[in-house]
């Protein structure tokens, strides 16, 4: 996230503290995500039937992190070789293009999933909640085109750079002394899809809470489960988002204020890749959001416990495979 603030440039350098702290939580990571994804999307396309439009963007969700994870292993190896990128320049822009792409579209059916539950809650009787699956497909498939173009001039910009020390490095968010329009397109959605879909998750929840108080509905367990999936998708997108937005601003901030500090600018930075490592973990724990949302997949995955005889787990009251509330 760096403006052309300074004719001074700081040089490319390993961030030593990032390839010591990242490459273990980014395997946890893949090793808790990767399997609970992959179970997830076997129930989502075997175990469920009567797709409606909540299912069908936590599927999409879902497929969004699965990609993320199986992309993870090349920035994994790329840091434990203390930074140096042993495939080829190509291959580079492509795995930083597919990380972005997926996370970008995480956000975007986490965002969809929040604002379901409140056309539900809030606006029962909304045309929005007649949806049908191919409708629902339709919004899923442009959001996919939007996020795929916007992420697009990735590909097309030389994000690999031999350091210092020779090494070669592969970075999205990096020192440019004039960033090329296409990192600083990125940069900007990277702000972007973090404020707005914040403030529409906000705005949902408090519109929620606000109703569940006029209507005196806060004992019903259908509001409540919504109110919970709302709250739970803000918690995790704070959390996993967050951190990586504001110490990007810092960096942005501390360049403009100090530009000639390579040193403290090379901290900061390294603060704002560690975040960025974090944001992945949106991955591993998004198989929460699905539980809280989709009584449909809830009662999938006990009915498929069940059938390996592990437990008999009683399905919810209103769970037939096709119910989705």
């Amino acid at each position: 996230m760096e403006p052309n603030t300074s004719q001074f440039h700081c040089n490319h350098s390993t961030q030593s503290l990032v390839t010591s702290v990242l490459p273990p939580v980014m395997i946890t990571e893949v090793l808790v995500g990767l399997p609970c994804n992959l179970v997830a999307l076997w129930i989502f396309w075997f175990r469920m039937m009567g797709w409606r439009a909540n299912a069908i963007f936590l599927f999409n969700l879902v497929l969004a992190d699965f990609l993320l994870l199986v992309s993870m292993p090349f920035r994994i190896n790329y840091l434990l070789h203390g930074e140096d990128w042993i495939f080829h320049g190509a291959w580079c822009r492509a795995n930083l293009f597919m990380l972005a792409v997926n996370r970008s579209a995480s956000i975007a059916f986490m965002t969809a999933v929040a604002a379901d539950r409140y056309f539900k809650v809030v606006h029962p009787h909304h045309r929005v909640n007649r949806a049908s699956p191919r409708q629902a497909w339709m919004v899923a498939a442009l959001t996919w085109a939007l996020v795929v173009g916007l992420r697009l001039p990735l590909l097309g910009t030389a994000l690999e750079k031999v350091g210092d020390d020779g090494r070669m490095l592969c970075r999205s968010f990096d020192s440019y002394a004039a960033p090329p329009p296409g990192i600083v397109l990125h940069n900007a959605v990277f702000v972007l899809e973090f404020f707005l879909p914040l403030l529409l998750l906000i705005f949902c929840s408090a519109r929620i809470a606000c109703i569940l108080r006029r209507r005196n509905l806060d004992r019903e367990r259908k509001v409540r489960r919504a109110i919970r999936t709302v709250v739970v998708i803000v918690a995790v997108f704070v959390v996993c988002f967050g951190p990586g937005i504001f110490t990007g601003l810092a960096a942005v901030l501390y360049k403009k204020l100090r530009p000639r500090d390579c040193d403290g600018y090379q901290l900061v930075t390294q603060l704002f890749s560690l975040s960025i490592g974090f944001t992945y973990l949106n991955s591993a724990l998004d198989p929460v959001i699905y539980c809280f949302s989709s009584s449909m997949f809830r009662n999938a995955l006990k009915s498929s416990i069940n059938r390996l005889g592990v437990a008999d787990l009683q399905l919810s009251r209103r769970g037939s495979m096709t119910s989705d509330s």
